[in-house]
């Protein structure tokens, strides 16, 4: 199914950022323009993109990171008229060490942590984890999009891929998209023009083609099977959407219709 994606504006520091508006549910409504974003984080905003971000209207700003990556990217630039909610998915000490073995790890390291399909079967494992532990911050993601004066908002992470991606993936299939939409929406992530620049701290960027690079990969492209690996352990845990979002992040029959009230137009 083609992503049918309003105009996003262009922003400089400030990656993979984009309007949901425009996917259709399977009812045949679509995602509002202008009311749901996702990007990766907001440190490196400049003042020309506070501006774009003050004239969309927003309200809430809905970071995903942890401390490990507020060490290494910073705390986001505040955005006026907006209330920051943070909402960490990634334990302190697992992102510590994980963050430390991308950016500082032997080549040695890097091929036996990584290698030989380490690296996908990494972020497999961690999608679904963050599926199967992480329910009550992603329930706190829905109420506060559901809460009086929480719209317009932005959910981002770093790279705006896996925390962001799935965040965002869990309200377009509360709201009816499609999982084929969704995947389409996910996929995004990886355009050249957007997708995450990595440095390695002593500030060399992976040379395409390299073997540094080509460990690497798997951790910083957005891949069909990692948000499959999400799904499947919705489906395992709860039998499907219905019950993960009921059961699992406690969304009621009230905040659902909420949700979809606000988001979905007949436009």
């Amino acid at each position: 199914m083609p992503v049918e994606h309003s105009g996003t504006p262009v922003l400089t520091g400030v990656r993979n950022f984009r309007d949901v508006g425009g996917l259709r549910a399977a009812d045949g409504r679509a995602v509002r323009a202008g009311l749901l974003f996702r990007s990766g984080h907001l440190a490196r905003a400049t003042p020309e993109d506070v501006s774009v971000l003050v004239g969309l209207g927003l309200r809430s700003v809905i970071d995903l990171r942890g401390t490990a990556d507020l060490q290494v990217d910073r705390a986001d630039v505040p955005i006026p008229g907006t209330t920051r909610l943070s909402v960490a998915l990634t334990d302190p000490a697992e992102g510590a060490k994980f963050y430390h073995l991308l950016r500082q790890g032997e080549l040695s390291t890097l091929r036996a942590e990584l290698g030989d399909g380490g690296g996908e079967r990494k972020m497999v494992d961690a999608y679904r984890r963050r599926v199967l532990t992480r329910t009550v911050e992603h329930g706190r993601v829905l109420r506060a999009l559901t809460a009086p004066g929480g719209l317009p908002a932005v959910v981002h992470c770093s790279a705006g891929k896996d925390r962001a991606g799935w965040a965002v993936a869990v309200v377009l299939l509360a709201l009816g998209v499609p999982e084929d939409a969704v995947m389409a929406d996910y996929l995004l992530s990886n355009d050249p023009a957007q997708s995450h620049r990595f440095r390695r701290a002593d500030g060399s960027v992976p040379e395409p083609g390299s073997e540094l690079w080509t460990l690497l990969r798997p951790i910083f492209e957005a891949r069909p099977a990692y948000l499959l690996a999400a799904l499947a352990a919705v489906r395992d845990r709860w039998g499907g959407t219905d019950g993960y979002l009921r059961d699992g992040l406690g969304l009621s029959a009230r905040r659902s219709a909420g949700l979809r009230e606000a988001l979905l137009t007949d436009a």
